[in-house]
C-alpha cells in the first residue's frame, strides 16, 4: 500500500485489520450455509456466539485498519504542505499510468456501485422472508441511503485531512466487513447493516472523483471525470443485475449481500495501483515515493513563496462565489435524487393504473438502463469537447422537459409516455455522469474532498426524501410531484448558469490563487 501506509507498523496495522475483518465475515458463513436445505432463509433463527465473536472481530478490525491508514503528525504535514504546489503540465499527454488508474478507478466505481444497486433486487426477497409489507421493507433502502449521505459528507473531510487513498481503502474494508448483512437473520440486524454498507460506498464515490481530479492533465480532466464516473455506475448496474440473475436463484437474496467478501478484498488489493496524491506524500516528507509519482504521471513541483501566496490564498474562488456554486449544484443534486429515486420509481406503476400495458410501464425502466452505459460515452464527449458548464446546464433542461411532458400527460390525459420518460432518463444519465466530475474540477483543493463528498451526499438526500415518503405512504399524485419538482429544477438551472465557472482544460491551481500558477507549465 505505498504512499498511504506511512511506516511498518501502519502497514502491520492495516493487513491486521483485513484479516481480522476477512476471518469475522467468515465466522458468519456456516449459518448461511446451514440453511441450505430451506433455501437460505434464515429468519428467526438464534445468532450463536461465532457470529458474535465475528461481528466484534469485525468492529476492531475495522478500528485497527483505520489506525494503520490514518497519518502520524497531523499537524507538521499542514505545515509542511503549505508552501507546496503540485501541478500537472498543460500539455501532458496520456500515458500507461493515466490509462492504468483510470481502468482500475472505473472497476472501483463498478464495485462500489453494486452495493446501493443491489437493493432493488433484494426487497422482493426480503418481503417474503420476513413476511413484511412494501412500507416496512422500504426501511431497508431509507436507511441505506441515509448511510450513502452520512458517508459521503464523513468521507469527504477525512479525504481533505488525510488523503484520498485511505479513505478508499477504508471504504474496502468496510464493503467486507457489511458483507454478513447477507447472514443476518433478522430484518433490524440487515438494516443496520445496510446503512453502514451505504456509508462505506457513499464515501468512495466522492473520493474517487477528487483523486482522479487531480492526478490527470489538465486538457485530459473532464472526459476522463465523466467516463470512469458514467462506466463504473453503469457497470455497477449490469453486474448488479447480471448477479441477481444468476446467482439469487441458487443462493438466495442474500448471495449479493456476501459479495461483498470478495469484491471488498478485491478493492483493497487494488489499492496498491491507486497512486496517493504527491502532495499528500511530499508533506509526510517522503520525497522519494511523491517523485516517483510525479514522474509516472507527468507533475511537477515547485516550493511556492509564502509571503506571494499568502497575498493571493484561494483568491479564484471564494465568499460568494464558491457558496453560490455549492448552493447550485447542491440543488441539482437534491432534485436529481428525487426524481431518480422517487418519481422514476413511482411512474411505472401509476401507467399501469392509468390503463397503459404491463409491458410499456415495465419497458420503460429496462430502457434506462440499456441507455446509461451510451450516454457515458455521449456526455465524455460533450463535457471535454463543448463546455462543461453548459453541458451540465442543458442535462438539467433536458430534465425539465420531461417532467413538463409528465405534467402534460397528467394534466391532459392519454398521449404516450415514451417520450417524456425517455427525456427523464437522458436528463437524469447526463446530470449524474457530469455533476461529480465538474464538482470535483469546481472547487478549491482545500475543500475539494468535502465539496465532492455534500454534493453526493445531495444526490442521496433526495433519495431519502422520495424513500420516506413511500415509508409514510404519503407520495402525491404523479401530476403534483412532477409540477413540484420542476421549480427546483429551473433554480439549479438558473443558478448553474448564474454560478457555473467553464472548467474545460483549467488548472485547478488558480481555484486556490496561486498567482504562481499562471507561469509554470
Amino acid at each position: 500500500m505505498t504512499g498511504t501506509l506511512a511506516d511498518r507498523r501502519g502497514a502491520w496495522a492495516f493487513a491486521l485489520g483485513c484479516v481480522a475483518v476477512t476471518i469475522g465475515v467468515l465466522m458468519h458463513l456456516p449459518m448461511f450455509w446451514m440453511a441450505r436445505d430451506m433455501h437460505f432463509m434464515l429468519a428467526g433463527m438464534a445468532m450463536g456466539w461465532d457470529m458474535v465473536v465475528g461481528m466484534a472481530l469485525i468492529i476492531g478490525g475495522c478500528v485497527i485498519a483505520a489506525y494503520g491508514l490514518l497519518p502520524r503528525d497531523l499537524a507538521a504535514q499542514r505545515a509542511a504542505s503549505a508552501g507546496i504546489t503540485v501541478a500537472a503540465p498543460e500539455d501532458a499527454t496520456l500515458g500507461r499510468a493515466h490509462w492504468g488508474l483510470m481502468t482500475v478507478l472505473v472497476v472501483a466505481l463498478i464495485i462500489d456501485t453494486m452495493k446501493p444497486a443491489a437493493l432493488g433486487f433484494t426487497i422482493d426477497g426480503m418481503k417474503h422472508e420476513y413476511m413484511v409489507d412494501q412500507s416496512v421493507a422500504s426501511l431497508v433502502p431509507f436507511f441505506a441511503l441515509v448511510g450513502t449521505v452520512t458517508g459521503s459528507v464523513l468521507w469527504g473531510v477525512l479525504a481533505d485531512i488525510y488523503g484520498r487513498k485511505a479513505t478508499i481503502l477504508l471504504s474496502a474494508v468496510m464493503f467486507v466487513g457489511t458483507s454478513i448483512c447477507g447472514a443476518m437473520p433478522s430484518l433490524g440486524w440487515n438494516i443496520v447493516m445496510c446503512f453502514m454498507m451505504g456509508a462505506a460506498a457513499g464515501g468512495m464515490l466522492p473520493v474517487t472523483y477528487a483523486l482522479l481530479a487531480e492526478m490527470m492533465p489538465s486538457k485530459h480532466r473532464g472526459w476522463s471525470l465523466v467516463l470512469v464516473g458514467g462506466l463504473g455506475a453503469g457497470g455497477g448496474y449490469l453486474a448488479a443485475s447480471a448477479a441477481a440473475t444468476w446467482l439469487v436463484p441458487l443462493l438466495s437474496w442474500r448471495i449479493l449481500w456476501l459479495l461483498n467478501l470478495p469484491t471488498g478484498l478485491a478493492l483493497v488489493l487494488l489499492g496498491r495501483f491507486i497512486p496517493e496524491s504527491a502532495k499528500f506524500l511530499l508533506a509526510h516528507g517522503r520525497s522519494l515515493e511523491a517523485q516517483k509519482v510525479m514522474a509516472r504521471f507527468g507533475a511537477v513541483v515547485k516550493t511556492a513563496a509564502p509571503p506571494a501566496r499568502a497575498q493571493s490564498s484561494h483568491g479564484a474562488l471564494k465568499g460568494f462565489h464558491l457558496y453560490g456554486k455549492l448552493t447550485a449544484l447542491s440543488l441539482t443534486a437534491l432534485t436529481w435524487g428525487f426524481v431518480n429515486f422517487g418519481l422514476l420509481l413511482w411512474l411505472p406503476a401509476h401507467l399501469r393504473d392509468q390503463g397503459y400495458s404491463l409491458a410499456v410501464a415495465n419497458g420503460l425502466l429496462a430502457k434506462s438502463a440499456l441507455i446509461a452505459i451510451p450516454m457515458a460515452f455521449a456526455c465524455a464527449l460533450i463535457y471535454s469537447l463543448w463546455s462543461t458548464k453548459w453541458s451540465l446546464v442543458s442535462a438539467i433542461g433536458i430534465l425539465a422537459l420531461g417532467l413538463l411532458g409528465v405534467l402534460r400527460l397528467e394534466l391532459f390525459g392519454g398521449g404516450d409516455p415514451v417520450l417524456p420518460f425517455a427525456l427523464l432518463i437522458v436528463g437524469l444519465n447526463g446530470i449524474i455522469a457530469i455533476v461529480l466530475p465538474y464538482t470535483a474540477e469546481s472547487f478549491p483543493l482545500r475543500v475539494r474532498g468535502r465539496a465532492t463528498g455534500w454534493v453526493a451526499a445531495c444526490t442521496k438526500g433526495g433519495g431519502v426524501i422520495a424513500q420516506g415518503l413511500s415509508i409514510t405512504k404519503l407520495v402525491p399524485p404523479i401530476g403534483i410531484v412532477a409540477g413540484a419538482v420542476i421549480v427546483p429544477v429551473a433554480a439549479a438551472l438558473i443558478l448553474i448558469a448564474w454560478f457555473g465557472r467553464e472548467t474545460r482544460g483549467g488548472d485547478l491551481r488558480l481555484l486556490d490563487g496561486e498567482a504562481e500558477a499562471r507561469d509554470s507549465t
